[in-house]
């Protein structure tokens, strides 16, 4: 795995930090270095197709084929697996490189697309026909799907088997040519339709889709699939190692088997890329299906791809996540075959573990209620300062005003106080963080008996850093004289059980009601200049961004990101 940058929330990856412990795919590149086989040359690469956002699943892939490549010199290629035009759109693909770039990987001239070889791919394919190897198939999908067979009964040929290769190589051009319509033939390589491999069960290779493509146009008519395009594109491209998840072992014989054969006919140069399969990432409390990703934007369950509750990779941007926790994350989940199942908790600690050194600090009231000190003159404030950052003298102190109206979190107020509170009660004292001792001398409420105004004196010889008293608890608060007021909200996790696939019902059922809170604050104000990206300690309530589609000045918005502590509890 990549090592992780020193700098936070920073962009690029510092390959100067000690690399990170070695794992079996590591262990097959060391190998391969000390026999020569690639030449000393480690590629790897990232294959998206842009039918969605990338989501934190990927964000693994994308740290460990970038991150190996930095780690032994060599290069990762970003290559977009353009071959279903029906799905993807030009919006995902910008979001993709988006994302890799934001992550802090670099594909510069590195950058690669399936389609770049689409006249190479189909002259394979009239090699595989020419050599017996391929045929056109004209069952229905339907009829295909029923003479599959299953796990344990082998399939059956089509009827469609055994014609000419002149047959076959006049139906492809004419497939080629769009006179036939989508769905009418398919090209099958003619493997083995009693494998025990289902894969290897006269796996098709190209597909009728009458559909322009955004990059060739209306140029072709078919389109090669997954298989069949990836494992060639590798080769062409010289890929040493091509790392994919467990669910793609099964087709291992078959991209094994394509490349074998190109290679034999001189048509391919060796040796042949290596795939490589890894477990992938499954994180509790999400999915991580693009289908039902896209589901819940289609349906406005979500209200984008980039919702704050999504585990999309913009989505995690937006809420407040930062390069560097997705980088450690990703560093900390590590590599194995072995399938993963990872908490959440993981993910939202690596945040706190990236941000406590080097976010910056602020007072924002939450849930707030008006305190009035009554020995305070009216008119009149007084000046108080805080670090920037705790652990950074350098960026400074920030300034903010005492005054006779301030606002307190209500949760730091207890009219009938439990053992071990040591916050704000009837008679009690309570310091303001980097201000005063004030006491509570009495309280106002409404009709519905909730408490509306704290009446309080100060204590004007304990201001903070004085060296005077002090007392055991310790607030946070905003003054109204130069406080602001912002919307604030409060994300949590999209789903109230651990795994939405595995519940009785529909995964749907399982959604969070309070995934989402949004609430009127107070906040300190050094945050009138909060840009987007920049990451703040709310002092005592967690980690938070401005919102970097609705946050402007003047019409202030902060997402939490994460709580200051994991205390998290089913809704």
């Amino acid at each position: 795995m990549t090592p992780v940058s020193k700098a936070g929330s920073g962009g690029k990856v510092d390959p100067k930090v000690a690399p990170a412990p070695s794992n079996f795919i590591r262990q097959i590149i060391d190998a391969d270095q000390a026999s020569g086989k690639h030449g000393g040359q480690v590629v790897t690469r990232f294959p998206p197709e842009p039918n969605g956002y990338l989501h934190i699943g990927h964000a693994k892939s994308i740290c460990l084929n970038f991150g190996l490549a930095t780690d032994y010199g060599g290069v990762c290629h970003l290559r977009f697996d353009d071959t279903n035009p029906v799905k993807e759109d030009v919006e995902y693909e910008e979001s993709i490189k988006e994302m890799v770039t934001w992550l802090g990987f670099s594909f510069e001239k590195n950058l690669y697309y399936a389609s770049d070889y689409f006249a190479k791919l189909y002259q394979f394919a009239q090699h595989f026909i020419t050599r017996g190897l391929a045929y056109v198939d004209s069952q229905s999908a339907d009829e295909i799907r029923a003479n599959r067979g299953t796990l344990t009964e082998p399939g059956k040929n089509s009827p469609f088997r055994d014609r000419s290769a002149d047959e076959n190589l006049q139906l492809f051009d004419e497939m080629k040519r769009g006179l036939h319509a989508d769905g009418t033939q398919i090209l099958r390589l003619k493997l083995d339709m009693a494998s025990p491999n289902i894969n290897l069960r006269d796996p098709a290779i190209y597909r009728i889709r009458h559909t322009e493509h955004h990059r060739t146009g209306s140029a072709w008519c078919v389109y090669p699939m997954y298989d069949y395009t990836h494992s060639i594109s590798d080769a062409i491209e010289r890929i040493t190692h091509s790392l994919c998840t467990l669910e793609f072992e099964a087709h291992r014989p078959l991209y094994d088997w394509v490349l074998a054969e190109l290679v034999d006919a001189g048509k391919l140069p060796s040796p042949s890329p290596q795939q490589i399969e890894f477990s992938r990432l499954n994180l509790s409390y999400t999915v991580m299906s693009k289908r039902k990703l896209l589901e819940l934007v289609e349906r406005g369950l979500v209200s984008g791809w980039d919702d704050p509750r999504m585990m999309t990779l913009a989505g995690l941007r937006r809420r407040g996540f930062t390069p560097g926790s997705i980088r450690l994350f990703a560093e900390r989940v590590g590599v194995s075959k072995a399938h993963q199942w990872i908490d959440m908790a993981d993910l939202e600690r690596a945040l706190r573990d990236d941000l406590d050194a080097t976010a910056m600090r602020a007072m924002a009231v939450l849930d707030p209620v008006r305190v009035v000190i009554e020995n305070y003159p009216e008119g009149q404030f007084e000046a108080c300062t805080a670090k920037v950052n705790p652990h950074d003298d350098a960026a400074g102190l920030r300034n903010f005003k005492f005054a006779r109206n301030v606002f307190i979190e209500r949760e730091d107020f207890m009219e009938n106080p439990v053992k071990g509170f040591f916050r704000l009660v009837p008679g009690g004292e309570a310091r303001l963080r980097h201000g005063f001792i004030i006491r509570c001398e009495r309280i106002e409420k409404d009709a519905a008996g909730r408490v509306t105004t704290i009446f309080a004196t100060y204590d004007a010889a304990t201001k903070s850093g004085s060296g005077g008293r002090n007392v055991k608890g310790a607030i946070h608060w905003v003054a109204e004289v130069d406080g602001l007021q912002a919307e604030v909200r409060l994300y949590d996790r999209l789903f109230n059980i651990e795994n939405p696939d595995s519940g009785e019902g529909d995964y749907k059922t399982y959604l969070n009601p309070q995934s989402l809170q949004t609430v009127t604050a107070w906040v300190e104000p050094s945050l009138a200049s909060a840009k987007m990206d920049e990451s703040y300690q709310f002092e005592r309530n967690g980690y938070f961004t401005a919102d970097r589609v609705d946050s402007k000045p003047g019409a202030l918005v902060f997402n939490r990101a994460v709580t200051l502590k994991d205390g998290w509890k089913p809704g």
